[in-house]
């Protein structure tokens, strides 16, 4: 191994390091800034194939650093065999690494293609990358870069226009003016110097950093949105910490309902609205009329309407079974106001991918995995809060609910605010992801679905992290996990309609298409065939 390459493993290594301990449970959301500065100096005079490997390399370190809690998640909780899991969950970090390979590739190719200011697509091309990954097979949106600054309010309220995106976008550009200004300064980082300092990256670079600034503190002052009508709601959430190895056990059904019995009596009288977490109910609600009747006996006790996750049993028309992953609203008087079928299941918790073909195996190897089918779409709620000490009757509020994994996504979640959410709720059973930095990831994703939206958040797990989230990130409350918890707070509802909400990812496709110009620049230039190796001044 010669010594160019054995220093350019060890620098991929270090962002492969470096970029899950940007995340939670570690939260060094500062080191994102410079976490690919190592990657970059790593591309030195490197061929686009080298550089694929080598990105390759930093991007399955990561994802590895990450994603560590899918083998716990599988084998434990899912009943898939422990060799199966280390299987799986390498096979999901290699591709996911995949993105990392691509990007490291296209930032060499996009510098030979314009000389020094090709730096400037190279964001592009990683936010191209990350919208990609949140939708292909499937997608994984898990760990996208702009999560890392989830506690930095200020600077994540672009996100209410550019989507999550926008702060990836961010952190990619500084990263790369961060390697390129360093390399100018200490030529002796890299084989070759920058001939000119890189001025223009660094100039656009705190620009854009600085505008993002005072743009979150200007939004986090409320003045843009004086003129917007509002009002608020009690809102109770209830974590129950039920052991997953009891959860479905019949003779702990009885225990169970008088765990949340207990619980939501502690919220006492002024809550509007109840929550508890994802299949909260050690049964399938529809198809048991007696613990029904203990449901609203329960809800009558707690005078509010109860939310509260379980699974609904139906057929296909050959009369084979199969369920959906449903939220329920349950009023007092026993009136069922609404209920929502997820969306978008877990793939290897809720469906095994393509188990009729490629992975058909599994079936048979695995319990845990459920039968899911997928819901028909957003469903708005509506909720009336209890009338004021003056007497006066608060109008009905609306919003939207988004099970466990669904969070994730940001347009997913964006439908729910563009079709008249005044709040959201979020309820989960992350008991599935043990003592792992998993559950503070997940956490951490619906500060984000907040801030591009402009909606309070009330998330239920059963396990923890439940809490509140205000309409603009900050975190309200954020429960320990494996306790038991009732908390509850007045929640913001209104309407904000930000530009994300009305657009989505506008951004994030503008960036994508600048990548397909780039492209079709390539191909129909007339400078001949392009050289496989950068010239004197690469990434």
């Amino acid at each position: 191994m010669t010594h160019s390459l054995a220093r350019s493993l060890v620098l991929a290594a270090a962002s492969g390091l470096f970029l899950p301990l940007s995340f939670p449970n570690y939260d060094l959301g500062l080191l994102a800034w410079i976490a690919l500065v190592p990657l970059h100096w790593a591309l030195d005079g490197k061929s686009k194939t080298q550089a694929f490997w080598i990105g390759w390399l930093t991007g399955t370190i990561a994802f590895t650093g990450l994603m560590a809690w899918v083998v716990t998640t599988m084998s434990i909780y899912g009943k898939v065999p422990l060799v199966i899991s280390y299987g799986i969950m390498l096979l999901l970090t290699v591709y996911l690494g995949l993105y990392v390979a691509i990007y490291s590739a296209g930032a060499v190719w996009f510098r030979s293609l314009i000389p020094r200011y090709g730096l400037f697509a190279v964001p592009c091309l990683w936010v191209s990358l990350e919208l990609i990954r949140t939708y292909a097979l499937s997608g994984m949106p898990w760990g996208l870069l702009g999560y890392s600054q989830y506690r930095q309010i200020e600077v994540i309220q672009i996100a209410d226009h550019l989507g999550v995106y926008g702060v990836s976008f961010l952190i990619v550009l500084v990263n790369v003016a961060v390697a390129e200004l360093l390399s100018w300064l200490m030529p002796l980082l890299r084989r070759f110097r920058p001939a000119r300092l890189p001025w223009e990256l660094v100039a656009v670079a705190v620009l854009l950093v600085g505008l993002s600034w005072q743009y979150g503190l200007r939004t986090l002052s409320e003045a843009p949105f004086a003129h917007i009508p509002r009002s608020s709601i009690n809102v109770g959430v209830i974590q129950p910490n039920i052991d997953q190895a009891v959860k479905w056990d019949t003779t702990y059904r009885e225990e169970t309902l008088a765990r949340f019995d207990r619980l939501t009596g502690q919220l006492g009288h002024a809550t509007d609205l109840v929550i508890w977490p994802e299949a909260a109910t050690p049964f399938i609600f529809e198809r048991e009329p007696i613990y029904q009747l203990q449901l609203i006996s329960l809800a009558s006790r707690a005078q509010a309407p109860i939310l509260f996750g379980s699974p609904a049993l139906r057929f296909y028309p050959d009369r084979k079974p199969y369920l959906l992953n449903s939220a329920y609203l349950l009023s007092p008087e026993g009136q069922l106001l609404g209920r929502y079928d997820k969306q978008h299941l877990v793939p290897f918790g809720e469906y095994i991918p393509l188990k009729s073909s490629l992975l058909f195996f599994l079936d048979r190897l695995v319990e845990g995995i459920g039968d899911f089918e997928a819901g028909p779409g957003p469903t708005i709620m509506t909720v009336t809060p209890k009338p004021s000490t003056a007497g006066v009757q608060p109008r009905p509020v609306k919003f939207g609910v988004a099970i466990c994994y669904e969070v994730i996504f940001p347009d997913l979640v964006r439908q729910f605010a563009a079709n008249g959410a005044e709040f959201m709720v979020t309820i989960t059973n992350d008991a599935w992801f043990g003592r792992s930095a998993a559950p503070s990831q997940h956490f951490a994703m619906v500060v984000f679905r907040s801030v591009e939206n402009h909606l309070a958040f009330a998330r239920s797990a059963n396990t923890g992290i439940s809490g509140f989230v205000d309409p603009f990130g900050r975190i309200v409350e954020a429960t320990p996990i494996f306790t038991e918890q009732a908390v509850r707070a007045r929640m913001q509802a209104w309407r904000p309609h930000t530009f994300y909400s009305r657009h989505g990812d506008v951004f994030a496709y503008g960036c994508a298409i600048i990548c397909a110009l780039l492209c079709l620049f390539s191909y129909f230039r007339t400078k001949g065939p392009e050289p496989d190796t950068v010239a004197a001044t690469p990434i």
